[in-house]
């Protein structure tokens, strides 16, 4: 699969819901470009006194709607077309949650397991330093996302509000509570899998508990998702990370491997329980289960493993999970595909809540924060699913189409298509 390129599997989809909407490309032709793309160069001493220079990237894809939105990933493979793409994918995503936000999204090239705590700070720090001049409060708000969290946001916020002589907590969201981070931060982009899917079995009349589940990624999105999915009565019967999966027929004990994982670096390496059985990664795709949970990375779900999948919903948390051949595939065959852009918008629509408290010097509830969470979620999957069954079409489609309704009325209102 090295030709497959994630912008325009986007792009294909963008045309398509364009097309179902009758409009030209002139309506919504800003929308296929990216308005700004940084990259830059980032030297790091490190420990040992060796100098290297990383990589380094953040593309605004839209700021039609509102300030630019969206995560930074450290990781080896992070380069300009990803996070083009991703950056795109938050545009649309942020438009289906109906946010005051576009989509942005950035990264750096680096295994972060390479390096000491101490060399990650100054990375980090450095790379603020270098994207400083195109982020802020009201233009570009980061977030967490693969291989970063909290803590990385907390040095990007110190470094920031250095820069700018002023405290500046609202630059990113996904902090630490300490810091101006918000209740249910942390478990938001999980638990808003979690509302989709039920909204979902609602509408079908269909029953948690008499599910099945496998769960592929078990990082932040994957594990908490997979633990609430459980505590809401689904059996979880396979999970996997990048280095093992796991399969148990009467369901994993989802509390004991979450619990590990976050004591031993996310990772579920080692982890044991009775009647468990290490299983390949291609083994725990091909689980005869309901639901599959897609929470690792995009491309898993391609030409090559398609047809070997039995799943009955594929819910996914991870962005761009499916190549458009699988996509096709999957909705030719009547599988139930919960897209990224709507499935996995609860990180987005919490950190929207989180910004709008450091703006407000207010703080919520954890319970208002995930009632509203929940209200929003709702309210998305419906509009989604409305159209689905409007237009017949499938529901990845249908997501797209109410983003660039959503799009090409605020470009009218810009005046962008003169």
């Amino acid at each position: 699969m090295s030709t497959y390129n994630p912008y325009e599997n986007m792009l294909n989809t963008l045309d398509a819901a364009a097309n179902q909407l009758g409009l030209t490309r002139n309506d919504y032709e800003v929308i296929r470009h990216p308005e700004r793309e940084l990259k830059v160069s980032i030297p790091l001493q490190l420990d040992n006194g060796d100098v290297k220079v990383y990589e380094g990237y953040r593309c605004q894809h839209s700021t039609i709607r509102g300030s630019a939105k969206g995560g930074l990933r450290f990781h080896p493979d992070a380069d300009e077309n990803e996070v083009r793409a991703l950056a795109a994918w938050m545009t649309i995503k942020n438009a289906i949650a109906n946010l005051p936000y576009g989509g942005g999204k950035g990264g750096i090239k680096v295994d972060p397991k390479t390096l000491s705590i101490r060399e990650l700070e100054r990375l980090t720090r450095n790379f603020t330093r270098r994207i400083a001049p195109i982020i802020g409060v009201n233009t570009d708000v980061p977030a967490p996302d693969v291989n970063t969290n909290g803590q990385v946001m907390s040095w990007i916020v110190d470094e920031y509000s250095t820069l700018k002589g002023e405290w500046s907590p609202g630059v990113v969201t996904g902090k630490p509570i300490e810091v101006g981070g918000s209740l249910g931060r942390n478990e938001a982009t999980g638990r808003g899998c979690l509302i989709a899917l039920q909204t979902y079995l609602e509408r079908e009349h269909l029953d948690l508990s008499k599910m099945a589940v496998a769960v592929q990624g078990f990082g932040n999105v994957g594990s908490v998702g997979a633990l609430l999915i459980s505590r809401a009565g689904g059996k979880v019967v396979g999970i996997g990370d990048v280095n093992n999966a796991y399969y148990k027929a009467d369901g994993i004990d989802v509390e004991a491997a979450y619990v590990y994982a976050n004591s031993h670096g996310r990772s579920l390496d080692g982890y044991t329980e009775e009647g468990l059985t290490i299983i390949g990664h291609e083994e725990l795709l091909d689980l005869d289960v309901d639901v599959l949970y897609l929470a690792a990375l995009e491309n898993q779900v391609n030409a090559d493993n398609m047809k070997n999948i039995k799943a009955r919903i594929i819910l996914e948390g991870a962005n761009g999970p499916l190549t458009n051949d699988a996509d096709a595939y999957f909705t030719e065959k009547g599988t139930t595909i919960i897209p990224d852009v709507l499935a996995n918008g609860g990180g987005v629509v919490v950190s929207y809540y989180e910004w709008v408290q450091n703006k407000a010097g207010f703080y919520w509830s954890e319970e208002e924060v995930n009632e509203r969470l929940k209200v929003n979620m709702q309210n998305s999957f419906n509009a989604v699913w409305e159209i689905k069954e409007k237009y017949n079409v499938p529901s990845r489609l249908a997501a797209y189409m109410l983003a660039l309704q959503r799009l090409t009325a605020a470009i009218k209102l810009h005046g962008y298509n003169c």
